[in-house]
């Protein structure tokens, strides 16, 4: 867990940041704000093989700056180019917030458009489908060692996601509305939500993450273990064998 605060970076966490290590190969599953320098707190970015960005919002993308600028000039990139796995329209959007003048990044990314479906990925096999948000975003299932991890993106209420989560061990799920009325559909998902989610997917575990701030975690936590007993709260540095 590099960074799992939601909606932006807290006090003691960066905003959405998973580093996925499979047979040597390392994936960056999203690069959100202030996520880039506790990575590199915890392994060398020269050894970053891949970057699945699951949308475009800031505080799941923005960190792309800071690791072009390390490529660029810190003289210990080694490895070319990084394949970056991102919704349509990524390479635009994200050389406009490194620089206005929207200088291209290709130098250090090879930008890969995604969409709904199976690719491959060095060890992993990897499903994605298109979560309930107001921008496009990407959930991502990677199965490699006849084990399997679902994290969902952003994203409210959805039978796409519990599909694509069906008997994985473990669903990294956003939790990130509190569980009280009113709160507009297709955003995010409660504690509850979540839980239920994990229910309906059969899975092993369920990991909550990108809870704001502001929002109690504790009591995210109890929800979804109110439905999913086997649900934990993550937290930044820690790891998980899936």
């Amino acid at each position: 867990m590099v960074g799992c605060s939601g909606s932006g970076p807290g006090p003691a966490s960066p905003a959405s940041c998973y580093l996925v290590e499979h047979d040597g190969f390392r994936l960056l599953v999203d690069l959100g704000n202030g996520s880039f320098g506790a990575l590199q707190g915890l392994v060398d970015p020269d050894t970053v093989d891949a970057v699945f960005l699951s949308h475009l919002h800031a505080d799941h993308c923005l960190d792309v700056a800071p690791f072009v600028v390390w490529h660029r000039y810190s003289g210990r990139a080694t490895r070319g180019r990084v394949p970056l796995l991102a919704p349509v329209g990524a390479e635009r959007r994200l050389a406009l917030a490194y620089d206005a003048d929207g200088e291209g990044l290709t130098d250090v990314f090879d930008f890969v458009p995604v969409g709904a479906g199976h690719l491959d990925l060095g060890p992993f096999a990897v499903e994605l489908a298109r979560t309930a948000h107001p921008m496009e975003c990407y959930a991502i299932r990677l199965t490699g060692g006849g084990r399997s991890l679902v994290y969902t993106g952003d994203t409210g209420a959805s039978a796409a996601v519990v599909d694509l989560a069906r008997g994985a061990d473990i669903l990294l799920a956003e939790a990130a509305h509190p569980d009280v009325p009113g709160l507009p559909p297709d955003l995010h998902l409660t504690g509850r939500e979540a839980g239920e989610h994990a229910a309906a997917a059969g899975v092993g575990r369920l990991l909550l993450t990108h809870v704001p701030p502001w929002v109690d975690s504790a009591a995210q936590l109890a929800s979804a273990q109110a439905v999913f007993p086997a649900a934990e709260l993550v937290a930044p540095g820690a790891r998980y064998d899936v």
